[in-house]
């Protein structure tokens, strides 16, 4: 590979991980201080970890945008987690009793990343499917409610919110490289 081309995937590399930091950068900062309990020291350190990761995974940089923030979620509880660890054999770091009053952080992960499976899932709904999901479980509307606003018979909003889960449920058990291969532009996770 001669040095002109060398340069320029370079720049690509660059240029990708800038786009990653601009669009994911201030959710993953705020996950971090979270895991860290708001020291924003540590959390930069795990940020920078995770970032280091990305970068030596191209694959994953060059992914769709949706899928990147939930494995830079993933990768930033795996080494906050590990962080953690390590100063905990070092330090003889000794746990206080009044923290199970502290919320858990895991929890928060848990949550956003459900939520952006769930935002995945339903940009794969046609809009007639995820309307009616919308409406009838973010908008807690009913049958009736839905069927009167969308102009369309309550039977209609019922068969469109029957298949629409059928579909939600296909899209959300399967294992994370076979809902890659059905999702249009992103890669297929790799084995390592």
């Amino acid at each position: 590979m001669n040095a002109a081309a060398l340069d320029q995937q370079t720049n690509a590399r660059h240029e990708s991980m800038s786009e990653l930091w601009r669009v994911n950068g201030p959710a993953l900062t705020r996950f971090a201080v979270k895991l860290t309990l708001g020291d924003r020291h540590r959390a930069e350190d795990i940020i920078q970890e995770t970032l280091v990761r990305a970068w030596r995974r191209p694959e994953v940089v060059d992914g769709r945008a949706d899928l990147i923030r939930s494995w830079l979620f993933t990768v930033c509880r795996s080494v906050s987690i590990d962080m953690w660890r390590a100063q905990a054999r070092h330090n003889n770091y000794v746990v206080e009793d009044n923290l199970a009053d502290s919320p858990d952080p895991v929890d928060c992960f848990n949550q956003t990343v459900t939520a952006l499976d769930m935002r995945a899932a339903l940009a794969q709904l046609t809009p007639e499917h995820r309307q009616v999901i919308v409406e009838t479980y973010y908008r807690s509307r009913t049958v009736a409610e839905i069927a009167t606003r969308l102009g369309i018979p309550e039977g209609t909003v019922k068969s469109r919110s029957y298949y629409a889960l059928r579909q939600l449920k296909q899209l959300l058990s399967a294992p994370y490289g076979r809902q890659a291969e059905r999702m249009p532009g992103v890669p297929a996770r790799t084995a390592a």
